[in-house]
């Protein structure tokens, strides 16, 4: 389960005592991470976003959330909702109206078609690397910065002296929403990555 610590650290400045409340993201373990996908949004007390983008269309809109385990992306076209939620398996979630459920292992792809004419694809991989080549990702995530990525830098949970980083870059068009999410997982030198694609049809 995604576990969220408050932990409160007292300070001693000019005679007075001030408590300074800093929170930490755990991630979960790695055979816990799941890859879903719902017809229908997802309560938000379900999950704590630290950092979150929208997106406005004529055609669709969308909301894009990095939570302490992954992500989750709310996309929204007329009558039509589609969630995709990279989190972990021990979390709450519904099972009604889950169209697509995979353990976050290895490299998959699925698809989804919908009444409409309206498409998703995914493909999504769990990889494990070097300390060093894991390390230089991270920085190379940090450094990113632009109008269109949403990035978020977690402090340390303590068992490792490395924060997790997620990081997502938004390609968002007329008729398509293209997602590439990226999540480090330090305890492991893992490093999940995923590239959505949410399509509306081509106008006749």
């Amino acid at each position: 389960m995604q576990s969220i610590i408050r932990v409160v650290r007292r300070q001693f400045a000019g005679g007075f005592i001030r408590e300074v409340l800093t929170v930490l993201s755990v991630r979960p373990k790695l055979a816990e991470l799941v890859f879903q996908v719902y017809g229908r949004p997802l309560h938000p007390e379900l999950f704590s976003a630290f950092a979150s983008k929208r997106i406005e269309r004529p055609k669709y809109t969308a909301k894009i959330d990095i939570t302490g385990a992954g992500h989750i992306i709310t996309w929204r076209h007329q009558g039509l909702t589609l969630t995709e939620v990279a989190t972990s398996a021990t979390d709450p979630l519904p099972q009604k109206r889950r169209l697509m459920s995979h353990p976050l292992t290895g490299s998959q792809r699925d698809r989804i078609e919908c009444n409409g004419g309206v498409s998703y694809e995914v493909d999504f991989s769990l990889d494990t690397v070097e300390a060093a080549a894991f390390y230089d990702f991270q920085k190379q995530l940090t450094a990113v910065q632009s109008e269109n990525s949403l990035v978020h830098a977690f402090d340390s949970s303590g068992r490792c002296g490395l924060g997790a980083v997620s990081y997502i870059h938004v390609e968002s068009r007329e008729r398509s929403l293209a997602i590439k999410a990226f999540h480090t997982f330090p305890d492991d030198y893992a490093i999940v990555r995923s590239q959505s694609v949410f399509r509306l049809p081509q106008s006749r």
